[in-house]
């Protein structure tokens, strides 16, 4: 059995499309659940798109998402250069176009722009522009005249105009076009670079690529790779088109989204391992439907052949909880030094930090929530006394002022103010009153933080709000009750 080696082949246009991403990860794990080959190969033939630092980009992302490459640029496997610019250098592209001109598979194209936007084409009532072959029939001596003066040209490829073209795709299954929709597709673009299909069938096959992952829209155009990988007689790889990533109102996922990139999902407080699992199911999904997967269980259980045709959504409230399922099963070193940020972006008291850590870990989905879980502790918010009624804890203004009277007492002849001691010292009280735990502790927790929802009870937040402005909130909550 042929070894599968799959590439993901981006192009440096700034950060990582999401798309682009379950591109590298489901061509990942196609090679790696086969224990196969997975390259990496950097498509820069477009240079108007090349932005600065966006080889970085690639990098970083393939190493932050544990999507390890076995060879690339960095790790020469023998069939390199992997950067299509190198390539291009190279002469390799050139010299594969010249090969189908001599076979009469290619042809020289000088014409210029105006011809070009004047040639039009009414298929199945849709207008397209389709070359019309005016330069297939130049002669030798026309030909070699054009290039002695310098005149600009492309190298198209010679598709024919009647009969069909079948592709198979193994999600898609069988797709027919008529030839007379392939259009003379250029090879070799005006500037010597070749145009993304080309470079991509040429580098594929001596590359040895055997399984090529991709996005839907790509459909359309595979008739004409076939064309190509017929025109050279080469095998044709297995062809993997990925469905469509639309957002919750079912429109393709654009970069005006806010999160349709790698690096805007991080910078909005997720973690790595979420938006792997999160993105390797949009568009599949294992047969056990198992949703929380590490990189490993993904590499296990991986078939694409139970990929999706139909769109997958970009759910972005699904997305945080399960970030929320990761950032609870987080080691709390490694949590607190990502929550460590967003906690001192609020709390400059010098306050245990850790315990609040601590408190917030499993109650949030993203780090920017712990902000308005702790901004409390920094100072007391103003709130409505209406808190202090609690239907459930049968508490009112009026009893709350009375409990709060009485443990203000208590707190103040109290010295341990750890979390344990501040518990049995208020539990002893609500044992003495009678009353349910709520009745006493709803009341100190709302002075305590102004807040209905707060990340621990009553004492924990004493301990570390201290003594001192424990007494102070307390105190202030008296106040207010009593105006």
């Amino acid at each position: 059995m042929t070894k599968i080696r799959t590439r993901f082949a981006p192009s440096p246009t700034g950060r990582m499309h999401v798309g682009n991403l379950r591109t590298a990860l489901y061509a990942y794990l196609i090679s790696k659940h086969e224990n196969g080959d997975f390259l990496l190969r950097i498509e820069d033939t477009d240079q108007e798109r090349f932005v600065e630092g966006a080889v970085d980009i690639i990098y970083r992302t393939m190493e932050k998402t544990g999507l390890v490459h076995d060879e690339g640029p960095d790790k020469d496997g023998g069939v390199g250069p992997y950067v299509q610019s190198e390539r291009q250098a190279q002469g390799i592209y050139l010299k594969y176009a010249k090969q189908l001109i001599e076979e009469k598979k290619a042809y020289y194209c000088f014409c210029d722009k105006e011809r070009l936007e004047s040639l039009t084409k009414v298929i199945d009532g849709k207008e397209m522009k389709v070359y019309d072959k005016h330069c297939l029939h130049l002669s030798q001596e026309e030909i070699e005249d054009n290039l002695a003066k310098g005149k600009p040209y492309v190298i198209r490829q010679n598709n024919p105009t009647e009969g069909t073209t079948t592709f198979h795709d193994d999600i898609y299954g069988d797709i027919t076009v008529d030839n007379a929709e392939l259009d003379d597709m250029i090879l070799i673009k005006s500037d010597g670079y070749p145009t993304y299909n080309f470079a991509n069938v040429i580098d594929d096959h001596l590359m040895g690529i055997t399984h090529v992952v991709r996005g839907n829209e790509y459909l359309s155009s595979s008739p004409k790779y076939n064309r190509l990988y017929e025109a050279f007689g080469w095998e044709v790889p297995v062809y993997i088109h990925c469905p469509l990533i639309t957002d919750e109102n079912h429109q393709k996922l654009s970069k005006r989204s806010g999160h349709s990139s790698y690096e805007d999902l991080l910078e909005q407080g997720f973690v790595s391992e979420a938006i792997v699992n999160f993105v390797a199911l949009l568009g599949w999904s294992p047969e056990d439907n198992q949703e929380i997967m590490s990189l490993e269980e993904l590499i296990k259980k991986f078939d694409y052949r139970h990929m999706s045709k139909s769109p997958a959504v970009f759910d972005y409230t699904k997305l945080k909880w399960m970030n929320g399922e990761y950032i609870k099963a987080m080691d709390f070193e490694v949590f607190y030094e990502m929550a460590l940020p967003y906690i001192k972006e609020v709390i400059t008291k010098d306050l245990d930090l850790r315990k609040i850590a601590g408190m917030v870990k499993t109650r949030i989905e993203i780090f920017p929530d712990i902000k308005e879980h702790i901004d409390f502790f920094e100072e007391l918010p103003d709130y409505d006394i209406e808190m202090y009624t609690h239907k459930k804890m049968k508490t009112n203004a009026e009893t709350s002022l009375e409990v709060l009277k009485d443990v203000l007492v208590l707190l103040k002849d109290h010295e341990d103010f750890s979390n344990d001691a501040l518990y049995a010292l208020l539990s002893k009280y609500v044992e003495e009153k009678g009353v349910k735990n709520g009745y006493v502790m709803w009341p100190v927790r709302t002075a305590l933080s102004g807040k209905q929802m707060t990340p621990g009870g009553a004492t924990e937040l004493m301990e570390i709000l201290g003594k001192e402005e424990s007494i102070k909130r307390i105190e202030d909550g008296i106040a207010r009750l009593s105006e």
